[in-house]
This record gives structure tokens, sequence and C-alpha cells, in this order.
């Protein structure tokens, strides 16, 4: 599928005028600024009226149903069964006791073995066993190369298997030894790698082998309980990431003595609190929701053994640093040396793991390959479009296929809701997801994209960190990113666990301060780099053009302690120029014109119609 909507979009010659992206209604004419608004299939090009919209700006509250972590309403609850059922386990004596098996609930849990859904087929595992790997720190424990007991427990095992898991993933394979020895670990893998089972793997077999610890008999696993004081928390920057973990621990906590539990802003804290209620072991939750019921009193974390921040890099980041600190550092939470301190990321640079260092005693540095560093899992298409003519470039892009699910990324709230009223007018099944909308408008937008209702998901960067949505074959970044890091991130929502998907961007002049990174990621990911971004480079090396931000890779994926001052990141990277002839979605380059230019001018800057010489390409 993703092959042959690589090859439509191809045939689409988009860029092949040496101007740039020309819309339908201008293609074999004289092209102009000020034409017609381009073709579409209703004449209401961008009006307010949304007659028979799907998720339009005034027709958001679509219907659908999300079964992870709304207080256990919807007939699911802590027991991550139907109401009722007593599928947990219990420690007792020292012992492990597995709770009964229940159809109804791994129905419930797993899926049937008929639904495409949760089914495997068409995952390329074998790509796995080809990534390369670094593991940095002192006495690596040696890798497994197999779900096996043990190192794992018995129970997870059959949890595993149930959830159709065959093998491990790289990431999978070093952390479950790696946490087995009590080793911090700060690990940097591809999205879509495993990172989600490479830290609940090893957390939970551990917590099953080891049972509750007891703080002052202050722990009671009845069924109510005062104040909750978790085993093991996972910290995670999104709501929508909060819940998929904890849809991901309920399918490995069953039959355990381990009871899951999420919080996170946007839902009525009440319900949240009741459920820590019926028991909290391991606890999924947000910083600001968690920051806010350790203040209460409902949550202690005295008993922390294990701490995960997942998506480590933005939670360390500047808005999110000082919260963790608040509650790594100023609550009750078992110190440094006394706990597990695991960070998933698929980048971590270099300032990010300065600030890291301050949460791990003796850790060992994980960097996992992206999966299609060589097969190309994941086809990166770069387009030269200006700004205006954005519109009318994705409805080429959308027309080149209809099947699968399409990711579409914008900068702003603002921008989603406009673009998503736009391709409903177009007749296309369209939502969106942004921080402004509410919490139940995002998870039933969510169900709907998962569920195929909506083909297409607009969204802000509330969907580029950790989201696991089956079927998702083509990731537009309609507003490139002003972070490379985002950049990463955002791709990686297609691709997933060993599949093949389709990565296209829009790029043009305000998207400068990244050309040294997407340079860089196309040359590493061995895909075509466009003319125009070549010469963009050019440009930028000489100093007529620079990067603002974290523009380029740096080291971002490497273990800053062995980087010595060096520049590079992390692996081989072929720089050569594999575009001279004009690469898909290039424009044709001449000697004397910059990049994207139709200038004759030796000095021509690019997307420039200007014939000055002195036009920078900035």
């Amino acid at each position: 599928m993703a092959d042959n909507l690589s090859e439509q979009v191809q045939n689409m010659n988009i860029n092949d005028n040496e101007s740039g992206y020309v819309p339908p209604h201008l293609r074999g004419g004289s092209r102009s600024r000020g034409g017609s608004r381009p073709s579409s299939r209703n004449s209401n090009y961008e009006g307010n009226n949304n007659e028979g919209s799907f998720f339009g700006f005034n027709n958001r509250r679509g219907g659908g149903s999300f079964r992870g972590g709304r207080g256990g309403r919807g007939g699911f609850d802590n027991n991550y069964g139907p109401r009722g059922a007593s599928n947990r386990g219990r420690w007792e004596d020292g012992k492990h006791i597995p709770g009964p098996r229940n159809p109804k609930v791994e129905l419930e849990l797993y899926g049937a073995a008929e639904d495409p859904q949760f089914q495997s087929s068409g995952i390329n595992f074998d790509n796995y066993d080809d990534i390369p790997v670094e593991a940095s720190g002192d006495n690596v424990p040696e890798a497994i190369t197999a779900f096996t007991s043990p190192p794992l427990d018995e129970l997870l095992l059959e949890n595993i298997k149930l959830a159709r898991f065959t093998k491990p993933t790289p990431v999978q394979k070093y952390s479950v030894p790696i946490v087995a020895a009590g080793r911090d670990l700060m690990a940097c893998a591809q999205t879509g790698s495993g990172k989600t089972g490479g830290f609940l793997f090893p957390v939970l077999s551990e917590s099953f082998k080891t049972g509750p610890t007891v703080v002052d008999n202050a722990q009671s696993h009845g069924y109510y309980q005062k104040k909750a004081y978790p085993t093991a928390v996972i910290m995670a920057p999104t709501r929508e990431l909060a819940t998929q973990i904890f849809d991901e621990a309920k399918k490995f906590c069953y039959r355990s003595w381990v009871q899951p539990c999420v919080v996170y802003g946007g839902s009525p804290i009440g319900n949240q609190m009741r459920e820590m209620d019926r028991g909290c072991d391991l606890l999924v939750a947000t910083p600001g929701r968690l920051s806010d019921l350790i203040d209460r009193g409902k949550i202690s974390l005295s008993n922390v053994k294990y701490l995960v921040l997942d998506e480590a890099d933005r939670m360390l980041d500047m808005g999110f640093e000082p919260q963790i600190r608040a509650i790594v550092e100023g609550a009750d939470m078992t110190p440094v040396g006394e706990r597990q301190t695991l960070m998933f990321s698929a980048t971590f640079p270099a300032d990010i793991q300065h600030l890291a260092r301050d949460f791990l005693a003796d850790y060992i540095f994980l960097s996992v390959g992206r999966v299609g560093s060589t097969s190309e899992n994941i086809t990166q298409r770069v387009l030269y479009v200006e700004n205006q003519d954005k519109k009318s470039a994705l409805l080429d892009l959308l027309s080149a296929s209809n099947d699968g699910l399409t990711l579409i990324f914008v900068e702003t709230k603002r921008m989603a809701d406009q673009l998503t009223d736009f391709l409903i007018m177009q007749d296309f099944r369209a939502t969106a997801i942004h921080g402004d909308r509410t919490q139940q408008e995002r998870e039933r937008a969510l169900a709907a994209f998962r569920s195929g209702r909506a083909n297409l998901l607009v969204a802000t960067a509330v969907a580029a960190r950790g989201l696991d949505i089956p079927n998702v074959t083509h990731v537009i970044n309609y507003d490139l990113p002003g972070d490379i890091d985002d950049y990463v991130h955002r791709i990686g929502r297609t691709g997933r666990a060993g599949n093949t998907g389709v990565a296209t961007a829009f790029f043009n002049r305000d998207n400068s301060n990244i050309v040294k990174g997407l340079y860089e990621i196309l040359s590493e990911a061995n895909q075509d780099v466009p003319a125009f971004l070549n010469d963009a480079m050019r440009d930028a090396s000489s100093g007529r053009g620079g990067s603002r931000g974290r523009g380029g890779r740096g080291n971002s994926t490497r273990d800053y302690r062995k980087q010595g001052g060096g520049n590079g990141s992390w692996g081989s990277r072929n720089t050569s120029n594999r575009s001279s002839s004009g690469g898909w979605g290039s424009k044709p380059s001449s000697s004397s014109g910059g990049w994207g230019s139709n200038s004759g001018s030796s000095a021509g800057g690019w997307g420039e119609s200007s014939n000055s010489g002195n036009s920078g390409w900035w």
C-alpha cells in the first residue's frame, strides 16, 4: 500500500516546474499568484457552512467510544474487564498467585483473533534483526533474543502471547536484562519500535516476581484505601499518550496483583480519585494532574520502585522540567539509587541528557537505530510548496490514494480547525485534535480515526508523540515543525512496528531553520534529497542562511558521555548528492540560480522570482 502511494504521488510531478508547486488550475498555463482558487469537489472553498460535515468546526462531537482511562465509565473498571469481573491475582505468603482466566475479559483486552485491528499480519519483524544497537555504560547486561522465562515472569509471558507479540524488538531485548540487573536506563529508539513494551515488560516482570513493598504498613490492597502508594509511576507528556500506555498496561497486568490506574488533566478528578481508591499499584500520569493529586494528599511516592519517563526529552524540556523536578525531588519520591529510573524517547539532545542525569544513577545509554534506515520502511518525500499553494497540493496528495489513514500535522490550533473545515467541504472524512478541544472531543476524534470512520486526522504537536494508531499509511507535514526532533517524532506515526509508510513534507523558505537537520535525516535514511534542499544546504554552509533553534539533529541519538565534543549524530551518514539529476519532488537546478528560483542571476535566492543579484535565500 505505502509503495503504491509513493509511486502515485511521485507520478503527480508536483515539483517538476522549476519555480515550485503549480496548482491544478494553473497547470498548462502561465503561473500567477493572483489566479482563481484551486478547483475542488465543492464550490464552498473554505466556507463557513458545515452542512453534511463529518467533524466540522461547528460539529465536532461525533460518536464513538474510548475505552481507556475514563474513570471506569462505559463498563470498564480497574479490574481491566467488564464490571463485576474478578480476574485480579494476589500476593500471598511471598508468592504471586494469578487470578482465573476469563474469555470475555480476554476478548475485551486482546480482541478476536480474526479481527484485523489486532492482527500483526504484514508486520515485518525481521527488519529489526538488522538494526544497529549501541549500549554504553559500565557492565552492560547481555541482551535477550526471545521472550522466555527466565528472565521474564511466566504470567507476563502468557499475556505477551495473548497480545500477539512474537519476538522482542531491539529496545526490548536490552531493557529486560538491564532492569532485571537493577540498572537505570536512558533509551533512545525510533517511535514505533516497541518502547512501551520496552519499559512495561521488565517493570511488570520484576513486580510480579518481587511483589508489593509495604511502607510503614500504609499500603493496603483492600477494595478502598485513602491514599495511593504506587510501586511504579509512568509519566507521559500528553493525555492521549497516558491513556494509550494505560490500555497497554491493562493487557499485561491481566490476572496479576498489579492494579493499573491512569490520571490526567481534562477529566473529572473525582472520578480518578475514586478509581485510585480501588487500588493503584502502577500509575500512569501526566505531570500536572499527578502534581495536583500529590498536593491533595491523595498519592504518596514513597513506595516507588520504578519511575518511567516516556517521551523524556519533551518531559524535561522547558515547559515540563520544573514540574518533573518538583515531583521527583520535592515530593516524597524514593531517592535516586533506591529506585530505578527509566527514560525513553526517539531523541535525546545533549542538553536534555545533562538535565536527565540529575534523576539517574550509573545509567546505561541505549541507542537503537531507526527501523527503515536501510530498509526504507518510511519513504520520506519533501515538496517545495509555497504557503498559498498548500491546500491545493494537499488535495493532490489525498487524491492519490483513498486507502489507509492519513495524519496531517499543522503548527497552530486555529489552522487545525480551518484545515479540517476545508477538507470537510471537499467531502473528505476529516476530524481534528488539538489542545483547545475538550478531552471528550479529543477522545472521540481519536476513536473515529482509529476505527476509520474518519480517515483524515488534522493534528497539532499533541499527536506527534507516542500515539500508536494502526494503519496510518501516510503522514503529511502540512506545516513543518521548527525543531527537527519533532519531525522525527511526527513521521514515526507511520511505518510502525516494521510496517511501511510514506511521510510527505511541504517545505519553503519559512522552514530555513531545519534545512540542516532535514538534509541529515534524509541522507542518513537513504532517502532522495531534492535538488532545492541540496542548494539550501550549500547556502546555509556558506553563511547565506542559518539554522535557528535546534535545527540540526546534533547528538540527539548518542550518549553525550562518549561524544567528546563532536557534532556528528550517532551512526554513519551518507552526505553525497543523490539528487543531482533531479529527485522526486525536486525542481531542476541551474548553475546560475539559487534553489527554487526563476532567477538567471548567480546570486538568485531560493523560492524567489526576482532577478536581483543580491537576493538572499532566507
